[in-house]
């Protein structure tokens, strides 16, 4: 049997009809025999059409995070990406609304677990603007949160640029990373006791003061880093094989940024100087000297450069900081109202546990009513008067903005976080459409999202 197909509109010549074979003919009556549908499952299933889809994730190496990327391939090309989150949702945010005001940091330290410090600071900002003491806060206090935030945001770039190379096959990049790193925790340990989730911002100031000897410490380590910033540009913008990896790689211009609110070094790297310390600047950034480096090109290769010369500007920060440091010893770390600031200067007792015996008798032997209001003031918290604010701080992934909103009670009534990963996350399609298959890694490693802030 051989069917004929009706002349089409329009055409002419030899083809204007054209038989159609007994095997055709047949797939013309299955697709009949389907009626309703989805077209796609019906076309494969029909005439062996197929679209080739690998997952990539949601294992943790090759994504900085529980991440799960989707992508159709043709070949080695990537037709479509997309991203999919939430593998790793903690809640923080609800919970944060079950918890007192002093007790946030606690939880939103544990977000973005790569810069930890940035919640912390961002969260007890707001909180002090709802208080109305944000001109209270010590000198020192803020000079301290400086230092920790600078620190802190090399860290968090030398393992962007770290996990990177590795990803790339370079685990020299990843070892020198990750050992100049390690000089930087040792300074957070002597200062908070832990290497991450510190918690040690608090509304007013910070928990406790650097220990003594720590600006000699702290010179000392950021000798050593800055010899291994040195040696890790070299690894990396000397390497020619690393250079044709990531240029003209995940490029992603102004326009783009702009639509998909994409802030931080990928938005640096297309020329716009764009940096909260200096548009909105907040704990005294407008008193430091430093430059906000930019670059033209907006692809992988200028986000790693970046990323390298803001490590240079936050050691010139970080600098500032201990001289700063050195000049305010001995002045206070949280501010003066008792109503507010929890006890400061916790002293650990020799069990390494709890507090010392000295501090102990010293709240024990003030006063009944000192005791009360400090079991208070821990217990139920100090109360925050009704009202909302909105403070940003500049994260070492771009803008973090933190919505708090108070009904005049102990615990937060609302407590929304802008973590700059869930927005830049939004990017990977435009960045990987069009590319290699191989080219996403390295894509998604210049976009450097922390999972805990994405999906909180």
């Amino acid at each position: 049997m051989t069917a004929t197909a009706e002349p089409r509109a329009g055409a002419g010549g030899p083809h204007a009809t054209r038989p159609i074979d007994d095997e055709t003919a047949r797939t013309i009556r299955g697709f009949e025999a389907y009626g309703d549908g989805d077209w796609d499952e019906i076309a494969r299933e029909a005439i062996g059409e197929e679209r080739i889809v690998v997952n990539m994730g949601p294992q943790h190496p090759s994504t900085h995070g529980v991440l799960r990327l989707m992508l159709e391939i043709d070949g080695e090309t990537v037709t479509e990406a997309r991203a999919g989150i939430g593998y790793l949702h903690t809640g923080i945010e609800k919970n944060m609304e079950f918890r007192t005001w002093t007790q946030g940091p606690t939880f939103c330290t544990r977000m973005d677990y790569v810069a930890p410090f940035f919640q912390e600071v961002a969260f007890c900002l707001a909180t002090e603007r709802l208080l109305g003491v944000t001109d209270d806060v010590p000198e020192r206090a803020s000079v301290i949160r400086v230092l920790m935030m600078e620190l802190n945001r090399i860290t968090s770039h030398l393992i962007c640029l770290g996990t990177g190379g590795n990803e790339m096959g370079a685990t020299t990049v990843m070892t020198v990373a990750f050992t100049a790193r390690e000089e930087i925790l040792r300074l957070f340990e002597a200062v908070t006791g832990l290497r991450m989730n510190h918690a040690y911002i608090r509304p007013g100031g910070v928990a406790l003061d650097v220990p003594e000897g720590f600006t000699t410490q702290a010179r000392d380590a950021l000798k050593k880093v800055r010899g291994y910033l040195k040696d890790l540009g070299d690894l990396m913008l000397a390497n020619p094989i690393f250079r044709s990896r990531l240029t003209d790689v995940g490029v992603l211009n102004l326009a783009g940024c702009m639509a998909l609110g994409v802030t931080g070094p990928v938005l640096r790297s297309t020329g716009l100087p764009y940096d909260v310390r200096k548009a909105a600047p907040y704990c005294g950034y407008e008193t430091y000297d430093f430059d906000v480096p930019v670059s033209k090109n907006a692809d992988c290769y200028d986000r790693a450069v970046l990323r390298l010369e803001e490590c240079y500007q936050s050691l010139g920060l970080a600098e500032q900081a201990l001289t700063r440091l050195d000049a305010s010893e001995g002045e206070p770390v949280i501010v003066a109202d008792k109503k507010i600031a929890w006890p400061a200067q916790l002293a650990i007792g020799s069990d390494g546990q709890g507090n010392s015996l000295e501090h102990i008798r010293k709240i024990m032997g003030t006063s009944m009513e000192s005791l009360i209001h400090h079991f208070k003031l821990v217990t139920e918290g100090f109360p925050v008067p009704a009202g909302q604010a909105w403070q940003t701080v500049e994260h070492p992934r771009g803008e973090l903005g933190v919505h708090a909103v108070s009904d005049g009670g102990t615990r937060p009534y609302r407590a929304h976080f802008r973590d700059p990963s869930f927005n830049n996350l939004q990017a990977t399609s435009v960045m990987c459409e069009g590319g290699q298959v191989a080219d996403v890694v390295v894509a998604v490693a210049s976009l450097d999202p922390v999972l805990g802030g994405v999906d909180r």
